[in-house]
């Protein structure tokens, strides 16, 4: 029983600095975000086209690791736990999915388009739509955080 106390501290604990360091990465994101739809001077568009393209960078690496890392080990440790995280995960990533489709379609537009004065209101409400998505997903994600990992931190340390 002590080995297995030993395994799960070994194995979970190390996902809590996993998930620090992604939620460091949507501060990030949420910085170059507010930036870009603060930004008042919509005629420069040599200025705005980089950051355009810099936010996309920053918004598909955390969602490639939300994906590929994060949602992966969350899971993991649902099964782990079987305390009902699986069911909860299995209704919450299909929403967080369609935020996916949203913000990869948004890269898309950026790297298929260069930026015209044509198409900046455009990007523009783009932007504004991708935000309210990204809320949403904020959201989700920190329900995943919190009843998948958090909920067993508990367990981890006494462990």
């Amino acid at each position: 029983m002590l080995e297995n106390c030993r395994n799960a501290k070994e194995r979970w604990g190390g996902v809590s600095d996993l998930i620090d360091r992604w939620l460091k990465e949507r501060q990030e994101l949420l910085v170059h975000y507010c930036g870009l739809s603060g930004e008042a001077d919509r005629e420069d568009l040599e200025a705005l086209q980089p950051k355009f393209v810099r936010l996309c960078e920053v918004l598909v690496d955390y969602v490639s690791v939300g994906h590929f890392e994060i949602y992966e080990q969350l899971i993991q440790e649902a099964r782990e736990f079987d305390d009902g995280g699986v069911e909860l995960a299995s209704r919450v990533y299909p929403e967080i999915e369609k935020t996916t489709e949203v913000a990869l379609n948004f890269n898309d537009q950026i790297d298929d388009q260069p930026l015209t004065s044509a198409l900046v209101e455009e990007r523009f409400r783009a932007l504004s739509k991708l935000g309210e998505v990204l809320e949403n997903r904020f959201e989700l994600e920190d329900v995943l955080i919190d009843q998948l990992h958090n909920a067993h931190a508990s367990k981890v340390e006494s462990a």
